[in-house]
């Protein structure tokens, strides 16, 4: 008895050793499925609650719970969940008094960068049960006017500082009877009105509940801009639904009330909104908000405000590993960062010089219905997939041919998944569950981005559009994006708008738009081939404003290559894998290279020498 009793409390006592031994994620895989567990039966009760439990009903929970805990942290300014409360409540009775033509239901565009008046004026169209398209600051004329219109939006609501660019459109917006604000005191222009005097008496009483009692969980929330093929920007349709499932983002990664999370990424995209305040509102935590990123001030913002938590891209990682080293570099509070794209080396990089902070990659997409956490800390995986998740959330990786764009199939016409270890492209089953709404006014982009016939004849996937690798140890890595989008400084470039916009200048007969990888840098940064009309010829200093004017920083092509001709396949597509082989090295090169030089404010010759400061590091990009 004695010996029985010895070897079950021996065995007792060697069981953690052999588990992490022979399965050494074991424990952490367990809290993540406990956690995951919890997280669906929050989101399951919250489905059955009445009336209809939203976002914005998780809000007023926080303000009436914690009325004077800090919710926004801006330069000088603290605002607590009261103060976001009561101020939403007066731009929604203001513009209840104002804007009698606005209803439950329309769409209300908001041209605004990162400031606290973005969040207290989609928290009160969310009380108008309005949906709400975030336009990006960064874009002008044609394309905002293309972001306004694809929406359907009646009203538009535009920052101070944005008077200008909505100067631009505004004539084609009061032809079709759109109601234009300014978050300024004065304004002189015809068509727009200065909104920030009529919230002067605007009275901060709760909207009555009646004003959003026509919402449903399949009603639009917002609307979130993303870049595809079509060459313009997708409003990617985000439901009540999806905003709710959001909730869970922060909160599966152990964010709690008590931790100040630092946000200087763009509200208007999906890090910013949905991850970053979405997810602040359920944990009920407080939020550092930054106009825009800032590499310089970043780790000083941190110690000033005892910001716990980071948001990143990968491309933040690397700029911040790429300033000055300092003696305070580990002194700070921060214990998480949250993100996504960053690669291994930088992510060590990272920890060595930055501490021990905990790197929770996970993968998603803004119309996606499948996404991944890393919740185990790997370096360089984007998640861990298991049974429980792929039960959920089926998903498959399977063979694709990048040269034909297409996925590989079998004889009988359905996909050929891809072996183990082997790159893939990430598709998921659209179900009830994990549903694929689509982009608004645009049923092409959004059929474009079902696959059908994947696993059987008649099912129906979404297509990511992203290689994917899973590893023998159950970790999934990202490996890079198919078709003609590539991603510069956190941000999607259609090529094909980069298209239409460079053959749009007098000179250039025709334009092939493609990424080209720099060392040391994350993504692709944009390069383009143009040919010149006959008897014409470059105009760097033309092609520079033409580009400047209609297009953001980001998707400016940085080189152009003359060519005589654009190359075309059998089936008149252009080819651009040799051309993307063959880089913007003016010693591989024989076709002549210019590259964007802003301080001149034109398209200089691409010199060998200017080509080997950019390899070296020291030719900012």
């Amino acid at each position: 008895m004695y010996l029985l009793v010895s070897i079950f409390f021996t065995s007792l006592a060697l069981t953690p050793l052999l588990l992490k031994t022979i399965y050494p994620y074991f424990w952490k895989d367990a809290v993540y499925f406990v956690d995951l567990l919890r997280i669906l039966l929050k989101y399951i009760l919250r489905r059955r609650r009445t009336p209809l439990f939203m976002v914005l009903d998780r809000f007023l929970e926080q303000s009436v719970a914690h009325p004077d805990r800090a919710f926004i942290l801006f330069e000088n300014e603290n605002y607590s969940y009261r103060d976001t409360d009561r101020r939403s409540n007066k731009i929604a009775n203001a513009l209840q008094k104002h804007c009698s033509g606005l209803r439950a239901g329309d769409t209300v565009a908001l041209f605004m960068g990162n400031e606290p008046a973005f969040i207290f004026t989609w928290l009160a169209l969310a009380k108008r049960g309005c949906a709400v398209a975030f336009l990006n600051h960064n874009i002008r004329s044609r394309s905002l006017l293309h972001c306004f219109n694809c929406c359907g939006a009646k009203v538009l609501i535009a920052a101070a500082e944005l008077q200008e660019a909505v100067k631009e459109v505004l004539p084609s917006l009061r032809e079709q009877g759109v109601c234009v604000y300014v978050m300024a005191k004065q304004c002189d222009s015809p068509g727009m009105m200065a909104f920030s005097d009529l919230l002067e008496d605007a009275p901060d009483t709760p909207r009555p509940l009646s004003d959003r009692s026509g919402v449903t969980f399949r009603s639009p929330a917002v609307y979130i801009y993303t870049s595809g093929t079509t060459g313009l920007p997708k409003a990617a349709v985000v439901n009540q639904n999806r905003l709710l499932t959001a909730l869970a983002v922060l909160d599966s990664t152990g964010v709690t009330p008590g931790d100040v999370i630092y946000l200087n990424l763009p509200l208007y995209h999906t890090a910013g909104f949905l991850v970053g305040l979405i997810g602040s509102i359920e944990t009920g935590s407080t939020v550092v908000l930054r106009r825009k990123f800032s590499a310089s001030q970043f780790w000083d913002d941190c110690r000033k405000y005892n910001v716990t938590v980071i948001q990143y891209i990968g491309e933040i990682m690397r700029y911040l590993c790429n300033t000055p080293k300092r003696d305070d570099d580990k002194d700070h509070q921060v214990r998480l960062a949250i993100g996504n794209g960053v690669r291994a080396e930088i992510w060590k990089e990272f920890l060595d010089r930055f501490g021990n902070i905990q790197v929770r990659e996970f993968y998603a997409s803004t119309e996606g219905n499948v996404g991944f956490v890393n919740y185990t800390g790997k370096i360089g995986a984007i998640g861990r997939v298991n049974f429980l998740h792929r039960t959920l959330f089926p998903y498959v990786l399977i063979k694709y041919n990048t040269e034909r764009d297409e996925p590989i199939r079998d004889t009988s016409g359905l996909c050929v998944e891809s072996p183990r270890g082997e790159t893939g492209l990430l598709v998921s089953k659209i179900t009830d569950i994990a549903p694929f709404v689509g982009y608004a006014k645009n049923s092409q982009q959004t059929e474009k981005k079902k696959l059908r016939d994947v696993l059987r004849k008649g099912d129906v996937y979404f297509n990511s559009g992203d290689l994917m690798k899973i590893d023998h140890d159950n970790f999934i890595y990202f490996q890079d994006r198919v078709g003609d989008t590539f991603r510069w400084k956190g941000e999607n470039v259609a090529t094909t708008e980069v298209t239409d916009t460079l053959t749009l200048i007098d000179f250039v007969q025709e334009a092939n738009v493609y990424g080209v990888q720099v060392p040391g840098n994350e993504g692709r940064i944009g390069m383009a081939a143009i040919t010149v009309k006959e008897g014409q010829h470059f105009d760097g200093t033309k092609t520079f404003s033409h580009v400047a004017s209609n297009l953001p920083a980001y998707a400016r092509p940085r080189f152009i290559r003359i060519q005589n001709a654009v190359e075309v396949t059998s089936t008149f597509k252009q080819m651009k894998m040799k051309l993307v082989e063959e880089g913007f090295d003016p010693a591989c090169v024989t076709d002549p290279l210019y590259i964007l030089q802003d301080r001149e404010q034109s398209y200089m010759l691409l010199t060998g020498q200017v080509y080997s400061s950019i390899v070296s590091g020291n030719f900012k990009l």
